[in-house]
């Protein structure tokens, strides 16, 4: 994994993430594997794929920004995907992870004691802590890797952004609908569309692409609401 991820980073990457990423980003990589025997990770177990589809894949969003000293919230983080890799590529990140299982983050607060990192988790649902002024509108930064779509991503998300922020929504480079159709919740929560990012990971065939939101106004109290208002009634 490590010469992998060595050689990746140098591809994808006009930064330089220091000698060390490469071998610590394979330690994970390789900490997440032995886990997935007895707990539910990931569905990827291939050496070769969690080197490039989830720590190449999650690294690719330092092309997007600075991201030192800021301070990040990874929304539903499950396996610590982007969250810990960032954390690891960019250790003056103040990164939070929320996710509602509380066993993957009792997992990554061991992992991250190991490495030394500041990593914060949280356990709660982000529909739930959005509306916690300890959170709310607190973050410079907000990550979400998941499959859900934009519109419900967007009323998840940029709940927690600061206003001059950014949400960075990880997607297929194939969204462009998904994206036309999320165009009035981002505006309606505050935010605004300002980059497309289109990149392929190395080694690897896969497109992705990360859609960068700015928030350019508070996010209306009403929202987040509850999951179930979400799902039946999108913005």
């Amino acid at each position: 994994m490590e010469s992998i991820i060595a050689s990746g980073l140098a591809q994808l990457l006009s930064r330089n993430c220091g000698e060390a990423a490469p071998a610590l980003l394979a330690e994970y990589g390789q900490a997440l594997l032995e886990k997935n025997q007895v707990m539910d990770l990931t569905a990827i177990t291939d050496p070769t794929d969690v080197a490039t589809l989830h720590m190449l894949d999650c690294a690719a969003l330092l092309n997007c920004g600075d991201f030192s000293e800021k301070n990040l919230i990874d929304v539903g983080s499950g396996a610590g995907f982007p969250g810990m890799v960032l954390q690891l590529l960019v250790p003056s990140l103040s990164v939070t992870v929320l996710d509602s299982l509380q066993k993957r983050l009792t997992w990554l607060d061991e992992l991250a004691g190991n490495f030394g990192l500041p990593l914060r988790t949280v356990h709660g649902r982000a529909e739930e802590a959005g509306q916690d002024p300890a959170y709310r509108e607190q973050f410079d930064l907000a990550t979400a890797r998941a499959v859900a779509d934009l519109r419900l991503l967007s009323e998840l998300c940029l709940p927690f952004v600061r206003v001059g922020g950014q949400f960075l929504a990880m997607k297929s480079a194939d969204s462009a609908a998904e994206l036309d159709a999320a165009q009035t919740a981002i505006q309606t929560l505050g935010g605004e569309v300002t980059h497309l990012y289109d990149y392929t990971i190395p080694h690897t065939q896969v497109t992705h692409r990360i859609i960068v939101i700015e928030k350019r106004r508070p996010t209306p109290a009403v929202y987040p609401r509850r999951w179930a208002k979400m799902q039946k009634k999108p913005l």
